[in-house]
């Protein structure tokens, strides 16, 4: 106790530099993993996705962010046996966002496409492991979480493969698939404003004191969906048909109106992804300023204060504008060729898991998610449409990046034990 009070105010400016920082590695690389698809399939040019980006991660992280926070910073670890010494707690928290952070750092320097749910995870596992012991560490929730990484991907490479044959039989394999592909192309982008403005309403945003009931939910996010299916109208039917670049690409014309629809696919993926990864940042921050504020407390509940929210989203952004370039090619153009019409069915059957897995506060890994639907987009083409070794690649830059969060986090929680301990 006489720990945090002596040193509460240099803990809060440490969680809160930690905290931006790490939030700076989600954007630099999982957000950059998010808008890969839209930049891939070349419907918008990686400015376009900053600038989108930057309004709808923010937003998903300020209007949505709450209720994941929870998981990340109360399921993972019992914090019990160290009630007496929260100081310990305070160091790990700490230990775990930067070492996260310097995981993500060198990750999206190199360009590999990790993720930040697994360095979170790894990095709190690490600390408890040394810092309390092994039996702190929920295992049971370890195993759900692992469970999620494995289910998550195929949940949303299925979502994927769905759209895409339904695009395939609805559009493409008919006589005028441009004609189809303007008729069916309102329905896809109410697909993406009901679902997307549906969940957000579903999970209450009960940190802004806003609750709809499951009618008035539907309702509402009908209206949304509508709202958005007009606008989306009136973009695709200023689409006009190109005879030349269908004599070379029998679709070329198809792509073209499947482009508008991609800047709605984009925002609601980087509303979705706001939504649910900002956590991984500010679960840890949120918990180190929870116990300070309460001179030592180790509660079992705290509220999430708006400022922190605000700390998030803004780091994301940052992150993403400053080093996202670097990861936003891997997954966008080396898994499989992504068009237009496959990026939308990868990008919206991405936000759909995200935001469902966000909805229930299970932290799912967006990266995966976002490989699991483009290895769906690519599968319906056949396997030999998908490049199995980047695949490779990238499945084993994830099994390194567990235990690389762990080993960092015990480390750096010596160290500050060292600086500030008895």
């Amino acid at each position: 106790m006489e720990i945090i009070q002596e040193h509460g105010t240099i803990f809060m400016f440490m969680a809160i530099i930690f905290g931006l920082y790490m939030c700076w590695g989600i954007g630099a690389n999982d957000v950059a993993n998010a808008m890969g698809t839209s930049v891939g399939s070349g419907a918008i040019t990686v400015k376009q996705a900053i600038l989108i980006a930057a309004i709808f991660e923010f937003a998903g992280a300020f209007v949505a962010g709450g209720q994941v926070t929870k998981t990340i910073r109360k399921g993972i670890i019992d914090p019990e046996p160290i009630a007496a010494n929260p100081e310990l707690l305070v160091f790990g928290m700490l230990a775990a966002l930067l070492a996260a952070a310097i995981w993500l750092m060198v990750a999206s320097t190199k360009g590999w496409p990790v993720s930040t749910t697994h360095t979170i995870v790894g990095a709190i596992v690490g600390f408890a492991m040394v810092g309390i012991g092994i039996d702190a560490v929920n295992w049971g929730k370890i195993g759900k979480v692992a469970a999620s990484w494995i289910v998550s991907p195929i949940i949303g490479g299925s979502i994927a493969y769905m759209l895409m044959v339904s695009i395939r039989k609805l559009i493409l394999n008919t006589d005028n698939p441009f004609k189809k592909a303007q008729q069916w192309g309102p329905i896809y982008v109410f697909m993406v404003g009901f679902i997307t403005a549906l969940v957000t309403l579903w999970k209450g945003l009960k940190h802004l004191k806003l609750d709809f009931t499951m009618v008035e939910s539907f309702l509402l996010s009908s209206l949304i969906g509508l709202i958005v299916a007009l606008v989306g109208k009136r973009m695709i039917m200023k689409v006009e048909m190109d005879e030349s670049a269908d004599r070379e690409y029998h679709y070329a014309s198809v792509e073209k109106v499947f482009m508008p629809m991609m800047i709605f696919t984009a925002c609601a993926m980087a509303f979705a992804h706001g939504s649910n990864d900002v956590a991984n940042g500010i679960g840890p921050l949120a918990a180190v300023v929870s116990i300070v504020q309460s001179n030592g407390e180790v509660a079992q509940k705290a509220g999430l204060p708006i400022w922190i929210l605000l700390l998030g989203g803004g780091g994301i952004v940052i992150g993403l504008a400053t080093m996202g370039y670097k990861v936003m090619q891997t997954i966008g153009t080396k898994i499989t060729e992504l068009t237009p019409t496959r990026g939308y069915s990868a990008t919206l059957a991405s936000a759909v898991t995200v935001v469902l897995a966000s909805k229930t506060g299970m932290p799912v890994s967006t990266t995966q998610i976002a490989v699991g639907a483009v290895m769906g987009v690519g599968f319906a083409r056949g396997i030999g449409a998908l490049d199995m070794r980047v695949l490779g690649g990238i499945f084993l830059s994830w099994l390194v990046t567990l235990p690389a969060g762990g080993l960092l986090a015990a480390g750096i929680f010596f160290i500050i034990k060292g600086i500030f301990g008895n």
